[in-house]
């Protein structure tokens, strides 16, 4: 079964605000099964428009990461994040 991604390109507003966002997301990504792959870190862009925190997350299929995402927990952790950071997520099926 392919595993799926939730791929979050992040512009943080409010460091301080974001900080809550996400400890209550790791826990929500914990308790879900998800592992990060990328948390921020260097990066360079290579095409188009970038966000200066980029984030992976794995998930053992596509349903268990669109489980987590619309789970009470990220939910709740997403309340956090809104009005502190501009945010593209995206969850993709991995390769088989």
């Amino acid at each position: 079964m392919p595993k799926g991604y939730i791929i979050a390109r992040i512009n943080v507003t409010d460091p301080v605000a974001y900080a809550e966002y996400a400890k209550a997301a790791t826990e929500a990504i914990r308790k879900h099964g998800g592992k990060p792959l990328v948390r921020g870190g260097q990066f360079e862009t290579l095409e188009g428009e970038a966000r200066p925190r980029n984030v992976v997350i794995e998930f053992d299929s596509y349903e268990k990461a669109r489980e987590y995402y619309f789970s009470t927990d990220y939910q709740a952790a997403k309340a956090l994040r809104m009005g502190k950071a501009l945010a593209d997520l995206v969850l993709v099926e991995g390769a088989a």
